[in-house]
């Protein structure tokens, strides 16, 4: 299976909802006019894109069919998906490590699939050639190590661990130390599942993102938040409280295959200008790709 057919299965029960929906606003298709482009608007509103995006999207679409004189049904569709594309493509989806060894913190509220998404971006990395070592630094959560020592395994990479309840920063300064030992490609730091009304977990990230830059104070640094597309709008709330504590670079979307909400992947872009990094549509080690928007669109409104 390509992952354009995993991502077109995975994203079938949102491309069934949206697809009903839009059938419905061109069942009685006569004219593209104001009605039309407002009833469009309500649909990308319900189906998680976010009233900011779809707004957006509407206007710029208005513009198009007034431009290129955009009278059928059919040229209608199109534009509406290359508008969506194009908010997609507005930031760079691909990963900085070009330096030796590159940083990868991973961060991300309990239960979202992060131990799952390192033990896949680990195995792609080292598809690619890369020495990889995982960091366990999610110490507070029981099992949590155990867990993300399963997927190093699968994945076929050095994991660093120290006992439960350890210290967060000193596993990642540890990890660091190893990784210019090894003369690592890559150094994955995992984190314990934090909300933003836990300060003591918080203040832990910032010990956290503090050591990585006094041990690593030129290498390439990727923070990726790993967001449940199952929570929709809830998703956007998360990215703002984050932001709020580390500066992230980019954000990983797992479970699209479980939701009907996948639409959320244009708000979140759109609002907060940030790339999705890696997108997650299976259980299987291989199953996360990076983001390509022209694939998703595709998937997404695949005629």
């Amino acid at each position: 299976m390509s992952f354009f057919d995993k991502l077109k299965s995975g994203l079938n029960k949102t491309k069934t909802s949206f697809d009903e929906k839009i059938n419905q606003v061109f069942s009685g298709f006569r004219k593209v006019d104001e009605e039309l482009l407002e009833e469009l608007e309500e649909v990308l509103i319900m189906s998680d894109v976010g009233t900011e995006a779809s707004i957006k999207i509407i206007d710029n679409l208005r513009q198009k069919i007034k431009k290129e004189n955009i009278k059928e049904e059919q040229e209608v569709k199109e534009a509406l998906k290359g508008e969506i594309q194009q908010i997609l493509e507005q930031t760079d989806s691909s990963l900085t490590l070009t330096t030796t060894p590159s940083v990868i913190l991973v961060v991300g509220v309990n239960g979202v699939g992060k131990t799952t998404s390192i033990g896949k971006i680990a195995n792609r990395l080292k598809q690619e050639g890369k020495k990889v070592i995982v960091a366990a630094a999610d110490t507070f959560r029981a099992a949590a190590v155990e867990q993300l020592e399963i997927w190093a395994n699968r994945a076929g990479v050095d994991l660093v661990k120290k006992e439960e309840k350890a210290d967060p920063a000193s596993v990642v300064y540890d990890a660091i130390k190893i990784a210019k030992e090894k003369n690592a490609d890559v150094l994955i730091c995992d984190t314990a599942g934090r909300l933003h009304n836990k300060k003591y977990l918080m203040d832990e990230l910032e010990k956290i993102k503090k050591v990585i830059d006094q041990q690593l104070p030129e290498a390439d640094q990727e923070t990726l938040l790993v967001l449940d597309a199952t929570t929709g709008q809830n998703a956007i709330m998360q990215v703002k409280a984050f932001q709020e504590t580390v500066p992230l670079t980019g954000l990983i979307l797992t479970k699209l295959d479980g939701t009907a909400k996948g639409g959320v992947v244009i708000g979140i872009v759109e609002e907060n200008k940030l790339p999705i990094k890696f997108i997650g549509v299976g259980e299987q080690i291989d199953d996360m790709e990076v983001f390509d928007a022209k694939d998703f669109v595709n998937a997404f409104l695949e005629e």
